[in-house]
C-alpha cells in the first residue's frame, strides 16, 4: 500500500490525562505542543471535557490555548472539540474570536455534539436532546462570527468573519460528515469509535470511510476538502519499551471502556491495541500500521494522541519527535518551515 499523497498537515492531539494534578497537566501539555512546534508539527488540538479527570483534564480550551498562545508562534491551536450543546454560541464567538485575534489568526475551532450524558444533567441539560442543541447553537454561532445581527439587534465587538471558515464538525456518524460536508464545514474523525454489535469486528476504516463518503457527497462544488483524521499513535526506540507502557496504559483503560459496555475481544496486548485502534511501537511498526489504516488515504490532516496508552511525559515528548522525524515523512509530510529541527529530548531511561 502506498502513502497517502493528501497528507497536507501533521497535529498534535491532547487530551491531558497526563498522571498529575490539574496544574501539572496544564503544564506539562503546554510543553508537549511546544515540543511538536519545535519539530514542525502544523497544529495543536486539545480536547473539551467537563467533570471527569479520567476522561479528560480540560474544561476550558479557550483558556488555554489563550496561554499556549502567548508561547508559541507558529503552531495552529485547535479546539478538539468544544461541546457545542452545553455552551451559549454567542460566548464561544466572542472568546473565539479573541483568541483568534491575539494569536494572530492561529485558532481552528472545532465543535460537536459530545460529551458524557452525565455532563448535560450538569448543565441543567438533556442528553437526548444533543443533537437538535448542537444545530441551533451552531447555527447562532455562525451567524455571529458573520457579523450579522443576533437576537436582541446586536453584532459582536471584536469582528474577525474570516474565522467561520475555519470551523470544523467532529462527527461519529454518516449524517454527521453530510452535514458538516453540506455546510462547507472540515470533517473530524475519532481516534476510535464503538463497533455497532451487528459489526464487532469492523475495521475503523469500514466505520469511517462511509463518513467521508458522505461528507464527500455533500461538500459544496469548488470546496476543498478538509479532514482531520485523529489516530492513537506511540512510538518509541524499542518495540519491546512501547509494548511495555502500551500494556501498563491499555490495561488502566480496560475498566473504563467496560463501564461503557464495551467488551474487548480478548485480554492478551494485542487483543487491547486492536480494541483501541492504536498504532504502537517503533517508527516502522508504526508507518506498517498506519499504512494499513485505509482511512488515512482519505485525509488531510493526521493528528497524533498517545491516548489511551497515556505513557509519562518524557516518553511523550521522544514520540513527538520520532512522528515527525521519521513517521509522518513516510506518508508524503513535510514541515512547512523546513525539516524538523533537532533537539535534546529528556530522559526515558
Amino acid at each position: 500500500m502506498t502513502p497517502s499523497p493528501n497528507l497536507q498537515r501533521l497535529a498534535f492531539f491532547t487530551r491531558l490525562l497526563d498522571a498529575a494534578p490539574a496544574a501539572q497537566r496544564y503544564r506539562l501539555a503546554a510543553e508537549q505542543i511546544a515540543h511538536a512546534e519545535r519539530f514542525g508539527y502544523d497544529a495543536a488540538w486539545v480536547a473539551q471535557h467537563h467533570f471527569h479527570e479520567h476522561e479528560g483534564g480540560l474544561p476550558s480550551p479557550f483558556v488555554f490555548l489563550g496561554h499556549l498562545a502567548a508561547q508559541t508562534t507558529s503552531i495552529r491551536l485547535g479546539t478538539g472539540i468544544i461541546t457545542l450543546p452545553l455552551e451559549l454560541p454567542v460566548r464561544v464567538a466572542e472568546d473565539a474570536i479573541v483568541l483568534d485575534l491575539i494569536s494572530n489568526g492561529r485558532l481552528e475551532l472545532g465543535v460537536g455534539n459530545g460529551g458524557n450524558p452525565t455532563a448535560f444533567a450538569g448543565f441543567e441539560l438533556n442528553n437526548e436532546h444533543r443533537d437538535e442543541l448542537f444545530v441551533h447553537n451552531l447555527a447562532r454561532l455562525k451567524t455571529a462570527l458573520k457579523g450579522e445581527q443576533i437576537p436582541g439587534g446586536d453584532t459582536l465587538y471584536p469582528k474577525q468573519p474570516d474565522l467561520i471558515e475555519r470551523i470544523w464538525q467532529a462527527t461519529f456518524s454518516v449524517s454527521g460528515g453530510a452535514r458538516a460536508g453540506l455546510a462547507g464545514d472540515g470533517l473530524m474523525l475519532s481516534r476510535t469509535q464503538p463497533r455497532p454489535p451487528e459489526t464487532p469486528h469492523a475495521t475503523l476504516a469500514e466505520i469511517q470511510d462511509p463518513i467521508i463518503d458522505a461528507y464527500l457527497a455533500a461538500l459544496p462544488p469548488g470546496r476543498a476538502p478538509r479532514i482531520v483524521g485523529s489516530r492513537s499513535v506511540f512510538v518509541a526506540e524499542t518495540r519491546a519499551e512501547a509494548l511495555r507502557l502500551a500494556d501498563l496504559g491499555l490495561r488502566k483503560a480496560v475498566s473504563r471502556f467496560l463501564e461503557r459496555g464495551h467488551r474487548p475481544p480478548g485480554d492478551t496486548l494485542a487483543d487491547l491495541i486492536r480494541a483501541f485502534d492504536v498504532h504502537v511501537g517503533t517508527p516502522e511498526d508504526v508507518i506498517a500500521s498506519l499504512r494499513a489504516d485505509k482511512t488515512l488515504q482519505r485525509v488531510t490532516d493526521l493528528a497524533v494522541q498517545v491516548h489511551s496508552i497515556d505513557p509519562p511525559h518524557p516518553w511523550i515528548l521522544r514520540s513527538i519527535e520520532l512522528v515527525a522525524r521519521e513517521v509522518a515523512p513516510a506518508f508524503g509530510w513535510r514541515p512547512t518551515s523546513g525539516q524538523p529541527q533537532r533537539a535534546e529530548a529528556e530522559s526515558v531511561a
